[in-house]
């Protein structure tokens, strides 16, 4: 066997057994008085509610539930530190990417998390989960630790039913007719798929902006994420067979070793932050020390085996299409390939942002996700040659590098808010 294919063979085992490690759910769950004795940050063991009490702000937590009996917990930030006047309308909704949750947007702290700067500009901000994270990990009638059918989604059934179930409660509760979306990664690809799928949902929308969103990945950069969702990809069967659907969720052999080893002290944290920036990409000092010492608390934060199966097709495909099945895509689909996603039917206005250095979602895809949809308003490639993926939500220059950009689309679609409106 060539040197170069023995080389891919151990890498791809080697990704295999730390899957196995990472991938064994709840085996433990240390408590947060323990924690507290061990001196993790306190920002790390807080939830959404806590965390944004802890610095000034107030928010209060929501349910959205499906079509499909999945109850999604979303935050509304009622109550900003520095927003001195009334809240701008219609309603901003913001969505996660990949393994977070709506904590990533506070986790690198008041003056860059972009659910306190989106709050503090005054916008009724809405901070979205979909499910299978700690906060969504709930169902009418499923069991996710006993019944294997809450494990079977992808980004298809995200962006089929939690994004639209989202958007409908938000308008249902504030009484308004249309919302601002903003999707990281994931969360601007499942819009993508809302939009394909489910018609007249994106009229419901005003601008889209997305930022490093995930359409199809094939050009990815990051050789670790790559090996990683291919041997998700080749095995899912296996780990069906040993009933294993979930995986890297919150009390997790690998999330509570993160979340222990990256506190313990700068050299720890420098070592999580380098390991970091090999799945994406280096970026020095962007991201704050506290910040790293505090994000593992809340990250990773879950998903299905079949999402990350999902995500492994992602870097093979040239389109961005459905779940492929194989053999079983004629029963499924009733075609022996799996159907594309319409993106053109992503009518509304997009803003789509994204980096040079992003080492998960490359130039060239956003670029042709560009070329794909029909109303983009503006393509702003970060200032900055070295803004990377997990920049979006972690680095400390978010307020100086996306948020301004950001901030002038939503005060272009909004309108100081009636105060007589239903819900406020």
């Amino acid at each position: 066997m060539p040197l170069k294919g023995r080389a891919i063979n151990i890498l791809l085992l080697s990704s295999i057994v730390i899957l196995f490690y990472a991938i064994k759910t709840r085996p433990f769950v240390i408590r947060n008085e323990t924690k507290q004795d061990w001196g993790y940050p306190k920002d790390s063991l807080l939830n959404f509610t806590e965390l944004t009490m802890e610095y000034g702000y107030h928010s209060e937590e929501h349910t959205v539930l499906t079509e499909d009996g999945y109850l999604l917990k979303i935050f509304r930030v009622t109550k900003a530190k520095n927003c001195k006047g009334r809240k701008r309308s219609p309603p901003v909704i913001l969505m996660h990417g990949l393994l977070q949750s709506s904590d990533s947007w506070l986790d690198a702290g008041p003056n860059a998390g972009l659910a306190y700067l989106i709050s503090d500009a005054c916008h009724d901000l809405w901070v979205a989960n979909c499910r299978g994270n700690y906060y969504s990990r709930n169902h009418l009638e499923l069991d996710p630790d006993k019944n294997s059918q809450f494990w079977k989604f992808s980004v298809d059934e995200i962006g089929f039913y939690d994004v639209p179930s989202t958007i409908d409660y938000v308008l249902r509760h504030t009484g308004v007719e249309k919302v601002n979306y903003i999707g990281f990664s994931q969360g601007a690809g499942t819009f993508f798929i809302m939009c394909s799928e489910r018609p007249g949902y994106c009229e419901k929308v005003n601008v889209l902006i997305t930022l490093a969103p995930a359409a199809r990945q094939t050009n990815t950069k990051s050789v670790p994420y790559r090996l990683l969702t291919a041997a998700i990809m080749n095995i899912e069967g296996l780990l069906r067979k040993y009933e294993i659907y979930e995986i890297f969720s919150k009390g997790s052999f690998g999330q509570e070793f993160l979340a222990f080893f990256c506190q313990l002290n700068w050299l720890s944290g420098r070592v999580c932050s380098t390991g970091q920036s090999m799945l994406d990409a280096f970026h020095p000092e962007s991201v704050a020390e506290h910040t790293t010492r505090s994000l593992f608390g809340h990250f990773p934060a879950g998903t299905s085996v079949h999402n990350m199966a999902r995500y492994g097709q992602s870097m093979v495909s040239e389109d961005f299409a459905k779940f492929d099945y194989g053999a079983d895509n004629f029963k499924v689909y009733n075609s022996d390939y799996p159907p594309l996603y319409n993106l053109s039917a992503v009518s509304i206005p997009v803003v789509t942002i994204y980096g040079k250095n992003d080492g998960l979602v490359d130039v060239k895809d956003v670029e042709w996700l560009n070329d794909k949809l029909p109303n983009v308003v503006e393509s702003f490639l970060v200032e900055d040659p070295y803004w990377n993926h997990l920049d979006v939500t972690y680095s400390r220059h978010t307020s100086v590098l996306v948020f301004p950009k950001i901030n002038e689309y939503l005060l272009r679609y909004s309108v100081i808010q009636n105060l007589n409106r239903t819900g406020n």
